[in-house]
């Protein structure tokens, strides 16, 4: 089986770990791995790396991403989204206007507090799992950064459909919790659709139904950097890159660069310091093409 990456429209209830059990299956392949975790509930672009291609996982889940969130506002849930069992709910007072000015409101860098329901681990215990002992222990926040937020409509009495873009560890469930508490009616996150992830959009997913079916593309792992400059080697030079040796190359400069075979084949994503360039991550091995 080729290596690369295939972009799955993760359907609701199954987990990310569910998909890649059923690739392995339907691909035949062991080597089956996904950047950035979406919970059960929701759906959407999930990358999914097959074969060789998973050594650019690490690189994957670091990426900003793109939601469409519903938020429901006057209800506070254990699980901070409509999921859980509701632990208070509060009548709705905030006019449109109020929302969107909260909103604003969380745009930056922030401290974000993990929700107890998650996969963080907290002295070696997944907080879910203690969450679900009926116990909640203290977690340290995490810094992260909310880019954008658009309120794209309105859905009933207190219910919004958010637009959101933010950095690598953002929960958007626990997001909609915080909004609902600065507007003072509480809330809680309704629904997630993952749009866009690793430089991946929704336009590229394909469903299991149509892997199933044969109706996808493996896309080459070289599409995740492609935003870094190519350099094609010499001979000479793509003996040493496969042998693992720096390579020379003193008429370049500072940064990350996508190395390519005189065959065009894709090598290696390499970083050039002081006339040389050392890999990051090489991606060629047992002669089986990427």
């Amino acid at each position: 089986m080729p290596s690369g990456i295939i972009i799955i429209d993760k359907p609701s209830t199954w987990t990310s770990m569910d998909v890649c059990a059923k690739l392995r299956g339907i691909l035949r392949e062991r080597r089956v791995g996904h950047a950035g975790t979406l919970d059960p509930m929701a759906t959407g672009v999930l990358p999914v790396f097959v074969g060789r291609a998973t050594r650019g996982v690490e690189f994957a889940e670091k990426g900003d991403k793109t939601y469409i969130a519903g938020l429901l506002l006057g209800r506070e849930t254990d699980t901070q989204d409509i999921t859980g069992e509701t632990e208070r709910e509060r009548p709705v007072t905030a006019t449109e206007g109020q929302v969107r000015e909260t909103l604003s409101r969380f745009v930056g860098e922030m401290d974000q507090v993990p929700p107890m329901y998650s996969a963080v681990k907290i002295d070696g215990k997944r907080l879910y799992a203690l969450a679900r002992a009926g116990k909640e222990v203290a977690r340290p926040p995490r810094r992260v950064t909310v880019h954008e937020i658009e309120l794209l409509e309105r859905q009933g009495e207190n219910g919004y459909i958010l637009r959101i873009r933010c950095s690598k560890g953002t929960y958007v469930r626990t997001l909609c919790h915080d909004i609902g508490r600065a507007l003072g009616c509480g809330g809680c996150m309704s629904s997630l659709r993952r749009t866009e992830a690793a430089g991946f959009t929704i336009r590229q997913a394909v469903t299991i139904q149509q892997v199933q079916r044969g109706e996808f593309t493996l896309l080459p792992v070289d599409t995740l950097f492609e935003r870094y400059p190519a350099y094609t080697l010499t001979p000479a030079q793509e003996k040493r890159c496969r042998s693992g040796t720096a390579v020379e190359a003193p008429e370049l400069s500072e940064g990350l660069y996508r190395l390519y075979g005189g065959d065009g084949t894709f090598l290696s994503l390499s970083q050039w310091s002081a006339g040389t360039l050392c890999a990051r991550k090489n991606f060629f091995g047992g002669g089986e093409p990427l």
